[in-house]
């Protein structure tokens, strides 16, 4: 007997934070059936010498929902050693969706996760290929995956799918609630790992709406979270937002099998009430009463550019829903009309000072017609030329048909900050966004960028550590009891990377994406090898699945998650 595969000489890491060891791993059927010695030959051999041999990372927040209908590779989470993403979260989705509502979903996509309607039109086709949640699941199946998919039942579609457009305008009754949840006890006996919802004000949909799960009230959230509870438990994942916060996060924790992950905690920026810190503290004695509540938190700067053809970082503003609610025309004629000006440039005068903060550090990122403006930034040029930097953004935009792109840091910045939120016992890594605001940012590098800037130059973490909050503790939070580790008997994820070369390389613009659309990408150094259930699909920094070879990977049904 021989195994499939096999991985010599490398330090193994198993994801459970104890101390790596030199070994070899073997691979038999898509599991793993020796650790530390594997003394059969096999039918292939990886030379792992040098390089850390740990379980595939697990990325707990992605929005690769429809995505993962044209790409089936969710380029770039595998780039970066990921082999296990959950989708649907902050409470968005393709499903469920009836044919006649796909327009509002697409347009809704468009505005709160920085989608092109193009992409999605052309990547979705015509004629979607579900309907129904457990449809949308078996679609996945059905035409190949080739890293693990963990599926969030989003509150969005939910509501609309039931209460069609009036989701977007009211509370629902208890005979809408009572379908709401026949629906998510069908999701979760399909194989849904939990249920996501969002009542973040930047949450705006088509035409200046409210997203659908931004109306409901904090019970309807109890309803549907009791209901996933009697289906077996899972997870929910919350966007924070009036209504649904911390007190109402330990409610839910304490309904039977429900686990709660919100986001993000993050270094200057509060979602809720109290500062970062506040907020920490306040989920350390969560933690420590026993509810299981864990906050977000990244390891990244969160940088995000934005242009004024889709302004998401200003439309929580009241005096943005004239803007949100207008079409491209309605929006360039806001821009030049004097009124909306000055009351623009007086609100950013008295705006939350982290907020005014994070303006003031605005990058022009991508002037075309003036190259010489380009990384400099906006308070600079508008100093030069004598005009308020509200009134220079909107002019660099209209002379440019709102083409003009801006780059605004909105937190995490200061690393000294940042530590402590990372260091804590009661978060977990997440935020990636690997799928959304593609154009806008790409944090789905996350991992590489952990195991270089906070392992190998800082050294806060130890390598173990790290890739302990990569996979163990990620999969802990989602549920997904067979990932995340290293042992006999579970599936070969494996990541394999160079820990003095591991790292995410600058942001560069492709066009990629269907109907022509851009993205912000960024491309791994020093990952050798990224296995999914015992099959190499990545080989130091190149696909190397065949061409109509069957992709390894699929949908990770209920919470223990077994392909």
């Amino acid at each position: 007997m021989t195994y499939d595969l096999k991985i010599v000489g490398g330090m193994i890491v198993d994801g459970s934070g104890g101390a790596g060891y030199r070994g070899d791993l073997g691979i038999t059927d898509g599991r793993i059936v020796a650790l530390g010695e594997a003394p059969k030959d096999a039918k292939e051999t990886i030379d792992a010498a040098g390089a850390v041999v740990a379980p595939g990372f697990v990325d707990l927040h992605t929005h690769y929902d429809a995505q993962v209908i044209w790409d089936p590779k969710l380029s770039i989470s595998p780039w970066h050693g990921v082999t296990t993403v959950v989708m649907g979260n902050c409470g968005f989705g393709v499903a469920p969706t009836r044919p006649e509502h796909r327009d509002l979903i697409v347009r809704t996509l468009e505005k709160v996760e920085g989608m092109s309607v193009a992409a999605l039109n052309e990547g979705l086709g015509a004629e979607w290929p579900f309907e129904t949640f457990p449809e949308y699941l078996d679609a996945i199946d059905a035409s190949g995956v080739s890293i693990n998919v963990g599926v969030l039942l989003g509150h969005t579609p939910l509501r609309m799918y039931v209460m069609g457009e009036e989701a977007t305008e009211r509370l629902a009754t208890g005979d809408e609630i009572a379908k709401m949840k026949a629906i998510v006890t069908e999701a979760m006996e399909a194989g849904a790992i939990g249920f996501a919802t969002s009542r973040a004000p930047t949450h705006v949909a088509y035409d200046g709406r409210k997203v659908p799960s931004r109306v409901c009230d904090a019970e309807e959230v109890f309803e549907i979270a009791r209901a996933m509870g009697e289906a077996g438990g899972g997870l929910l994942e919350a966007t924070a937002g009036r209504g649904l916060f911390l007190d109402e996060y330990a409610e839910i924790a304490k309904i039977p099998g429900c686990t709660v992950s919100w986001t993000a905690l993050l270094a200057g920026l509060a979602l809720g009430k109290g500062d970062h810190e506040e907020q920490l503290a306040k989920s350390e004695e969560m933690a420590a009463a026993g509810l299981r509540v864990y906050p977000q938190v990244t390891p990244r700067p969160l940088n995000f550019e934005y242009q004024f053809k889709e302004p998401f970082m200003f439309e929580a503003m009241s005096i943005f829903k004239p803007v949100s609610a207008a079409d491209f025309e309605g929006k360039k004629k806001l821009y030049q009309d004097p009124e909306f000006r000055t009351i623009f440039r007086d609100k950013m005068e008295t705006v939350a000072e982290n907020f005014r903060s994070s303006f003031g550090k605005t990058v022009i990122s991508q002037c075309v017609s003036d190259a010489s403006l380009d990384e400099r930034l906006l308070f600079d040029v508008a100093k030069e030329r004598g005009q308020a930097p509200t009134d220079l953004a909107l002019d660099l935009s209209l002379a440019e048909n709102l083409e003009t792109r801006f780059r605004m840091p909105v937190a995490n910045h200061n690393e000294d900050e940042v530590e402590p939120l990372l260091k804590a016992g009661s978060t977990v890594l997440g935020l990636s966004d690997a799928g959304a605001h593609a154009s806008q940012l790409c944090d789905a590098c996350q991992p590489t960028y952990l195991l270089s800037r906070w392992v190998r130059e800082k050294g806060v973490f130890t390598v173990e550590e790290a890739v302990r909050m990569l996979t163990s503790r990620p999969a802990e939070v989602a549920g997904l009891t067979d990932r995340g580790l290293l042992a006999e008997g579970r599936p070969a994820d494996v990541t394999i990377f160079d820990p003095e070369t591991v790292g995410a390389g600058p942001l560069e613009r492709v066009y990629d994406f269907p109907a022509g659309a851009d993205r912000l990408v960024s491309h791994e150094t020093g990952v050798r090898a990224v296995i999914v259930n015992g099959v190499p699909i990545r080989r130091d920094g190149a696909d190397v699945l065949a061409e109509g070879q069957p992709m390894p990977g699929g949908v990770l049904r209920k919470q223990r998650a077994v392909a």
